[in-house]
């Protein structure tokens, strides 16, 4: 096997875990590579020239997982001479040069705060046959301000801030990313405008706490006018944001949301835990009565809102009447979905070593009651949805039987995932359409509309998903070196030194 042909490009795969920040993360290190040259691999192609993965420190088997997929990797690259691998994201920021100690086939390592310098790193390391390992402190360069390939021809994410002022006890993330650094809202609206002009139809605002934006410039309510602002572009039909935290979420924005047409009536508002000594010991500065407060004056405002959240179960000292809490304020919340944990110990978070660790069994049956009382809410709220008219934006791969049943998938206005048949439409539905149709069944997780569309209408990001067109905005490397487009390697270049 050998590399790329003299005088062709190098190919690259992205390989993501972990949040929507990481998604959007890859989407920009996909872009950077492509201005430097390379050539994404095709899906089937199972030895690109480079191999980056984008990684997670957040639950308890990252490590084990990048390692497994390390280790299964470097037969590969023996094979591949001038294969090179690349280790980012939150695990390379956490773990630094124990990555190569462990993995000495691996290239290169960078954080999370130098995103921009992976293709100088690359070519330092072929150059120098030895693997590099850059980690920064802080941010180089604000990651909006990188060239991105976006994956989707009618959704994008985009970042509004990045870093966090909190300090949850259970959670890496703030020293892995920094405090928070907001964008300026005429960068975040001039990247939507951007965006909304190469067809995409949905955006979602992202920030680790989306709702304290403002702060680095001082002002506290510059969330409810981002999103205000974003109802004054033409052509953005759907605005979404993730995620915010519960101590800072004002009526201002609430009043943005009920108030902003093109504004999603859909919000993730992470709960963790219902019980208030539980939440103290996170260092979870809300209690349950002021949660369930925002979430009524959200309902108030808007009844049809679908709200979601994040819930741990078995942190350090969780007793049972804890547990009942939590179940009590999922009950009182009606959630439409919920996303669920199983606590796991982090080193280098307070939580790791606190007393009254709780036994693996005890957390896997408090999980188990948890899951049985979110499906059995987040039905009875799909069933309320069966004969009502929904709005979808079809998207893809977001159902997995549908090349079976011959539906299609997408989702509603409110964020709910709908499969729906395309009836006498077969052939003329695109990914990015929008689809008006009929809901006919509930299930915990999902829609289905079963009967003939009521409306299609093709849109710009229909016709640039028919083309195989992925959106691109461009972007300014401030201060950071030129790299042209990577030759490739000599066929009996080994790569990296260390194996």
């Amino acid at each position: 096997m050998t590399t790329a042909a003299a005088g062709s490009p190098r190919t690259y795969q992205v390989r993501t875990y972990g949040c929507q920040m990481n998604v959007h993360d890859s989407e920009r290190i996909s872009g950077l590579l492509e201005q430097a040259g390379y050539v994404r691999a095709a899906d089937a192609d199972g030895n690109p020239d480079v191999v980056v993965f984008n990684t997670c420190a957040v639950r308890e088997n990252a490590d084990n997982r990048l390692y497994g997929n390390l280790g299964h990797l470097r037969p590969v690259k023996d094979k591949h001479p001038g294969m090179q691998i690349a280790v980012g994201g939150c695990l390379a920021q956490k773990d630094r040069g124990d990555i190569v100690r462990k993995a000495p086939w691996v290239d290169v390592v960078f954080g999370t705060h130098n995103i921009g310098s992976l293709p100088a790193l690359l070519e330092r390391a072929r150059h120098n046959a030895a693997a590099e390992v850059e980690i920064l402190e802080s941010l180089d360069v604000f990651p909006s301000t990188l060239p991105t390939r976006r994956e989707s021809t009618y959704a994008g994410w985009v970042s509004i801030s990045v870093g966090c002022n909190n300090t949850c006890t259970f959670c890496i993330v703030p020293s892995l990313r920094g405090k928070e650094k907001d964008r300026r809202p005429g960068d975040v609206l001039a990247e939507v405008r951007a965006l909304v002009d190469s067809g995409v139809l949905e955006v979602t605002l992202l920030g680790q706490n989306v709702n304290s934006y403002g702060v680095e410039f001082g002002d506290r309510l510059a969330f409810g006018k981002l999103l205000r602002a974003c109802g004054e572009i033409d052509g953005l039909e759907r605005v979404r944001f993730t995620s915010p935290h519960p101590k800072d979420f004002t009526d201002d924005v609430i009043a943005a949301m009920a108030e902003t047409p093109n504004v999603c009536h859909s919000l993730h508002m992470p709960l963790q835990s219902g019980s208030d000594d539980v939440l103290k010991a996170m260092r979870r500065s809300y209690r349950s009565e002021k949660y369930l407060g925002i979430i009524e004056r959200v309902r108030a405002a808007m009844p049809d809102a679908a709200i979601t959240t994040d819930i741990i179960v078995g942190f350090p000292g969780e007793t049972e009447a804890d547990f009942q809490r939590t179940l009590d304020v999922v009950r009182e919340a009606r959630f439409s979905s919920a996303f669920t944990f199983q606590y796991s110990k982090r080193p280098g978070t307070p939580a790791a070593t606190m007393p009254d660790q709780l036994p693996k069994q005890v957390v896997q049956e408090r999980y188990e009651r948890l899951i049985a009382t979110v499906e059995e809410i987040t039905w009875a709220e799909n069933r309320k949805l069966v004969g009502q008219q929904v709005e979808v934006l079809v998207a893809v791969g977001e159902g997995r039987k549908d090349e079976r049943t011959g539906r299609m998938s997408g989702r509603a206005r409110d964020g709910r995932l709908v499969h729906f048949d395309v009836g006498s439409l077969a052939g003329q539905i695109r990914p990015g359409d929008i689809v008006h149709t009929t809901v006919t069944y509930a299930a915990p997780h999902h829609l289905n509309a079963d009967g003939e569309p009521l409306a299609h209408r093709r849109t710009r990001a229909g016709d640039a998903a028919e083309a195989g067109r992925a959106p691109r905005t461009p972007g300014v490397l401030l201060g950071l070196p030129t790299v042209g487009a990577p030759a490739a390697a000599p066929a009996q270049t080994t790569g990296c030194a260390a194996h």
